[in-house]
């Protein structure tokens, strides 16, 4: 088993929890808290089910290892998400980047649009017209009333 892929450098693979170097995990990397949930938790969670009689005590062995199993399985598939994404081109993940930015900015507003009681002038801006629903008349609905609480009156 190579550890190229690993995500903790050699030198500090001394300083992390027994928790994380006994499961041998490479990609998670749990902290020493987390550590004492999966393992001391899980026994207390256990211990507490076994005395209210809920389970029989073999679930204080039993409860412990299913968690370590699903951090294992955690770390497993965590291994295979990275090693599919380092095999997506550049010119892929340059363009999911771009995809991915959010566009912040200001929407320009004609001075043709202002509103005079509720109605708004779009004779000679096809944006405006194109906006906004027209009826059979071809003159656009009216605009709801700001100052008003209640726009279907």
């Amino acid at each position: 088993m190579t550890r190229t892929w690993s995500t903790v450098p050699a030198d500090e693979e001394r300083y992390r929890p027994l928790y994380a170097r006994v499961l041998g995990l490479r990609f998670v990397n749990p902290g020493g808290v987390l550590c004492f949930l999966f393992f001391e938790g899980a026994v207390a969670l256990a211990v507490l089910l076994a005395l209210a009689e809920l389970v029989t005590w073999w679930a204080v062995l039993v409860l412990p290892a299913a968690v370590a199993a699903m951090v294992k399985l955690n770390d497993m598939v965590a291994e295979m998400v990275i090693r599919t994404a380092a095999q997506v081109p550049e010119q892929e993940r340059d363009r999911f980047r771009r995809q991915m930015e959010p566009v912040v900015g200001r929407a320009s507003v004609p001075s043709t649009a202002r509103a005079l009681s509720g109605r708004v002038d779009v004779a000679g801006d096809p944006t405006l017209r194109a906006a906004r629903p027209t009826d059979s008349t071809g003159e656009g609905e009216r605009w709801p009333d700001p100052s008003r609480h209640d726009p279907y009156r």
